[in-house]
């Protein structure tokens, strides 16, 4: 197969399953459109054609949260992931068997299946794990890594092989307090005097959106505070409508 036809193939096959997809740029994790829509309603499959007839080497990723049915652990081996997942699993025990693909970077990424409720986006659960919950994407094989390695399912433990595990309850209770109580005030504020680069600034637009929500701010003030953070801290900023689209869900899924 063509790159073109197994992303195009999968991203179909994501489809029904009922996950919501979208598509990124080539060898990338930045969307190719606006993807705030897909958040509340699956891509039509007419519509998922198109968008690989338009852009035929574009990735694919998995819409995380309700809509999709999933929340998604991002372990970043390359940044202390790994001993954190084992120091967690030493504490609380082994995480059960689910859904697992191998990033091209030298990451992981478990799949669960959603709890219900609100599973919010969280950056640094421990150091180098993160988790795509609702308002978050999660890039999919057979994506391919700006490295040139490409995203891959794990032997016997594809969705066609495995059933989504349920989150076991003690990482469900700390994913249940509210955005950031989980976090020392030096966390977000490492993130928003250091900022972030290409692939990681959605997720933590949307992250502090959260952070700033939770804790009453006004969603306008927010907007405009996301809006200079993106502009002073984000490498490339992105655009200011995307920034806004970002915001605008997190205020909807927050006053859901």
């Amino acid at each position: 197969m063509t790159p073109r036809s197994e992303c195009s193939a999968a991203a179909e096959e994501y489809l029904a399953r009922g996950w919501s997809i979208i598509p990124l740029l080539p060898r990338e994790k930045r969307p190719l459109l606006p993807w705030a829509e897909f958040q509340e309603r699956p891509p039509t499959r007419d519509e998922v054609q198109a968008w690989f007839r338009r852009w035929p080497e574009a990735n694919v990723a998995i819409v995380t949260g309700a809509r999709s049915g999933l929340v998604v652990l991002d372990i970043d081996v390359p940044h202390g992931g790994a001993n954190s997942l084992t120091r967690l699993q030493a504490e609380h025990g082994d995480l059960p068997l689910t859904v697992e693909a191998l990033t091209g970077g030298g990451g992981r990424h478990l799949y669960f299946a959603h709890p219900g409720g609100m599973v919010h986006n969280r950056v640094g659960i421990e150091p180098g794990i993160d988790l795509r919950g609702d308002g978050g994407y999660i890039v999919a094989p057979p994506s391919v890594h700006p490295s040139g390695t490409r995203y891959a399912w794990v032997a016997t433990r594809s969705p066609r092989d495995v059933p989504l595990a349920p989150l076991p309850s003690w990482l469900l209770e700390r994913l249940r307090t509210r955005p950031g109580l989980g976090h020392p005030l030096a966390h977000w504020r490492q993130l928003v005097a250091a900022g972030v680069d290409e692939g990681e600034r959605n997720n933590s637009l949307a992250s502090l959106a959260g952070h700033l929500l939770w804790r009453g701010v006004d969603a306008v003030v927010a907007l405009e505070l996301l809006l200079c953070w993106n502009a002073c801290r984000c490498r490339p900023p992105l655009a200011d409508d995307e920034v806004a689209r970002v915001v605008d869900s997190i205020a909807r899924l927050h006053g859901r």
